[in-house]
């Protein structure tokens, strides 16, 4: 399912708050083209949300949204905002494809940037943020058109290579193969690649039947898909993607070649080899059934190296150590009998 909205634009009161705003990242030197000016001037972001604005005021992001799950979706902080459409480079007529709605509100300055001629595609994957960006953009009037869509858009084939730029607004690891084959010669992704822990802003760009990566610095921005704040400790998945994130940190600091590193290297492949499905752990289980599942036995087995690297490696990732047993002659990584809980 998704919502077509098309409409002339109307002249709307510049609000003081817009403005302030604006003055305020002229101050701190973003690059901003008169085109972003004009298209936050005219934009209100309470119409996105129904939250306070005192922190978008003050350049951090600002919720729209708390699902059903009580995860919080944002609109990203203005200065992010506008570094993003500045590396967009966006044009007039141009097909943009937005890979998370952030509630309506980016989509709505590409609407005005872009002009009549313009799309702009949003591709939502949580159906209950979806819902919410479409009630939102209804209600609103659009230059252009926009379109708000769900994941399974992507597998659609009468899709061809008519996007222009596509932006990402949450971090994901890998480009899906699919947004591979919609970009146009030219045209180019922009996102933050990489895990939990950090991302790099990539703009990869297709020319030629070929990607080139450019490398616009780091950031942190929370997951595009926010069904990953369901994965949790013992998904093997989940602990391979934690514990690479915080191996790239640390191979910044060990260096590649180390035996630490090429242990963990082994140890994230070990785990992604699990089956999935595996069971979880709760408090009805009994020590012996702890130390039986799959996972807690493959941590054991490394436990002797790992708990060296423990006190340093549990603050990087998503889950960390607490008592689980009573029994103080069990040890994992050195303590008291312990495992790996959210």
């Amino acid at each position: 399912m998704f919502k077509w909205t098309a409409a002339k634009g109307v002249t709307r009161v510049v609000m003081s708050g817009v403005i302030d705003l604006v003055q305020m990242l002229k101050k701190t030197g973003i690059p901003m083209n008169q085109g972003i000016i004009d298209a936050i001037l005219s934009t209100e972001p309470s119409d996105f949300t129904d939250f306070p604005l005192e922190s978008f005021w003050q350049d951090y992001p600002v919720p729209f949204l708390v699902t059903d799950s009580g995860v919080t979706k944002t609109i990203s902080a203005p200065h992010m905002i506008v570094t993003m459409l500045h590396h967009l480079e966006l044009k007039p007529g141009q097909h943009v494809v937005l890979m998370g709605s952030k509630g309506g509100y980016l989509a709505t300055l590409i609407d005005k940037i872009c002009g009549p001629s313009g799309k702009v595609t949003i591709i939502e994957p949580h159906r209950e943020v979806s819902a919410h960006t479409t009630m939102i953009l209804e209600g609103l009037q659009q230059i252009g058109i926009i379109r708000v869509m769900g994941n399974e858009a992507l597998d659609d084939p009468s899709w061809s290579r008519d996007v222009d730029r596509v932006l990402f607004t949450g971090s994901i690891r890998n480009m899906p193969s699919q947004i591979e084959l919609l970009i146009e010669d030219g045209g180019f992704v922009l996102g933050p690649f990489g895990g939990r822990v950090q991302q790099r802003l990539l703009k990869r760009e297709w020319q030629g039947g070929a990607w080139y990566e450019t490398d616009l610095g780091g950031v942190v921005f929370g997951p595009l898909d926010i069904s990953e704040y369901d994965r949790t400790f013992p998904d093997p998945e989940f602990i391979a993607d934690e514990f690479e994130d915080a191996l790239r940190l640390i191979e910044s600091v060990l260096g590649s070649g180390c035996e630490e590193v090429l242990r963990l290297e082994k140890l994230v492949q070990s785990l992604r080899e699990l089956p999935s499905g595996l069971p979880e752990i709760d408090e009805s289980y009994t020590d012996e059934e702890i130390i039986e599942h799959p996972v807690i036995e493959l941590l054991m087995t490394e436990s002797e190296w790992l708990s060296e690297l423990w006190p340093t490696f549990s603050r990087l990732v998503g889950f960390d150590l607490v008592e689980l047993t009573s029994e103080p002659e069990e040890a994992l990584f050195g303590k008291r009998h312990q495992d790996f809980v959210p």
